[in-house]
């Protein structure tokens, strides 16, 4: 693949990923009532940790978006991976029982790890 078509896929998938993160970071930051209904009182998580969760993934959102930081990059991605994969397995816990609509969640998750494929392929890995 050539260079600037790597660059071109890389940012593509990472302004994906980190607008879909960003933008389901917004409504925790200040809980909405939709948030504090969905996380606190459906799946049972208290309100400071809807805060906290969505601060991390605004961090971490704002990290894989700024070139040359290989470690806080890796560790940025990985977060945002397990905030993913922590929101489908309390989605699944919470309803008892698998829901269809978790699917959606491939939405978040395939520009995630195409973003992540390109960065390495990026840096030669």
């Amino acid at each position: 693949m050539k260079p600037g078509t790597l660059n071109i896929l890389y940012w593509i998938f990472t302004i994906l990923f980190a607008a879909l993160m960003i933008f389901s970071a917004v409504g925790g930051i200040q809980p909405s009532a939709n948030a504090v209904k969905i996380l606190h009182d459906g799946m049972g998580y208290p309100v400071y940790f809807i805060q906290f969760i969505s601060i991390a993934k605004l961090l971490g959102s704002i990290a894989i978006l700024i070139p040359g930081l290989v470690r806080v990059k890796e560790w940025a991605y990985a977060g945002l991976f397990f905030d993913l994969a922590g929101a489908a397995y309390s989605g699944v816990a919470a309803a008892g029982k698998f829901d269809p609509m978790m699917l959606t969640m491939l939405i978040w998750i395939i520009p995630g790890v195409l973003s992540y494929y390109y960065w390495h392929r990026k840096m030669g890995n």
